[in-house]
C-alpha cells in the first residue's frame, strides 16, 4: 500500500545525495511499532554506513517490550531506548556516538586517512521524532518539531561535539505499508496523517488491536464506560461516543469524531503505555 505516492523517490534522492559525507547513520523508529516503522529500504539506501537504531517515545511504549526489541536488535546493531522530548537516553546516544567515531578513525589511519570528527545524520519515517533527537543531541532548539509529518526543512552543520559532527536535516523515508494492519498502525502512531484514511474505521483498527493484545481494558478504564472487553469494538467506539458527547442531530453518534478523539487519545499516551507490535521470532529485517 503506496500511502505516500510520489514522495518515496524524491526522499530516497535528497537522502542518498546527503549520505555521500556521511559515517553515521542515526536511524530512529518508533517505541510502539518497531517493524512498522523500520523502512526496509534503508539497507540498500545506506550501505556499508555505520548505523544506530534508536527505539524513541519509549514512554508511550510498554518497557518490557521495548527491552525485547532492543535485544533482538542489539544481535546485530547498536541500539538505544529514547524519549527524545524529555532528553532521556540521549547521553547513552551521544557516548556510542563517540565509541564509533573512534573506531572509524581507527579504520581511516590503517587507510592512511587523516583523522577527523564523525559525520552523523538522523533519518526515519515521518513523526518518529527525528527532530526532537536532533534538538536533544544538541542541546538547543534547532529544528523545528511538530506533530504534522514532514514538517522539518532547511539543512546545516552542527558540532555537538569536538569529535561529532551532526546534519541537521533529518532524513525523511516515507512508509510504503505491505499490508493494511501496517498501514493503520502507521496513521494510529502519526507517521501517516489521520486525514489519509477513514477515521472511524482508523478507530475501529485501534480498538480492534488493543483487543488481541488484551489492552482494551485501557479503554473502558479511561472513558469510564460501562462495558467490557468482549464487547465489538463497534459498539465500545459508540459509547466512548457517548461519554464524551459525540452526538449529531437526532442523538446519532458522530463516530468519525469520536475515532479522532480515541486516536488523540492513544497518540498522547493518555490511554497507558501500549506496545502495538511484540516481537514475536528472531527474523526481523533491522
Amino acid at each position: 500500500m503506496d500511502i505516500y505516492p510520489g514522495h518515496m523517490a524524491k526522499a530516497k534522492r535528497v537522502l542518498k545525495e546527503s549520505l555521500k559525507n556521511i559515517d553515521l547513520v542515526v536511524e530512529v523508529l518508533d517505541a510502539r511499532i518497531p517493524d512498522s516503522s523500520y523502512n526496509k529500504e534503508i539497507k540498500g539506501i545506506i550501505k556499508d554506513k555505520e548505523r544506530i537504531i534508536v527505539l524513541n517515545k519509549k514512554d508511550l511504549a510498554e518497557e518490557k517490550y521495548t527491552n525485547s526489541w532492543r535485544s533482538l536488535i542489539k544481535k546485530k546493531l547498536s541500539c538505544i531506548k529514547i524519549n527524545s522530548p524529555q532528553k532521556k537516553g540521549i547521553e547513552d546516544l551521544i557516548d556510542l556516538m563517540e565509541q564509533m567515531q573512534t573506531t572509524i578513525n581507527e579504520i581511516r589511519v590503517e587507510k592512511g586517512i587523516k583523522k577527523r570528527p564523525i559525520r552523523a545524520i538522523v533519518i526515519g519515517i515521518p513523526n518518529v521524532g527525528k527532530s526532537a533527537l536532533i534538538n536533544g543531541i544538541v542541546k538547543r532548539s534547532s529544528a523545528k518539531t511538530g506533530n504534522k509529518p514532514g514538517v522539518t526543512r532547511g539543512k546545516q552543520w552542527i558540532k555537538v561535539k569536538e569529535n561529532i559532527d551532526l546534519l541537521d536535516m533529518p532524513g525523511i523515508l516515507y512508509p510504503k505499508a505491505e499490508d493494511e494492519e501496517t498501514a493503520y498502525k502507521l496513521v494510529l502512531t502519526g507517521a501517516v496523517e489521520l486525514k489519509k484514511v477513514d477515521a472511524e474505521t482508523a478507530g475501529y483498527q485501534l480498538l480492534k488491536l488493543l483487543k488481541n493484545l488484551n489492552r482494551l481494558k485501557r479503554v473502558i478504564n479511561y472513558y469510564n464506560i460501562k462495558t467490557d472487553s468482549s464487547v465489538h469494538p463497534y459498539d465500545i467506539l459508540a459509547e466512548i461516543g457517548k461519554k464524551r458527547g459525540c452526538l449529531m442531530s437526532g442523538g446519532k453518534i458522530d463516530r468519525n469524531r469520536t475515532a479522532q478523539i480515541l486516536i488523540n487519545d492513544f497518540q498522547k499516551g493518555f490511554l497507558g503505555r501500549i506496545t502495538l507490535e511484540r516481537p514475536e521470532s528472531d527474523h526481523y529485517e533491522f
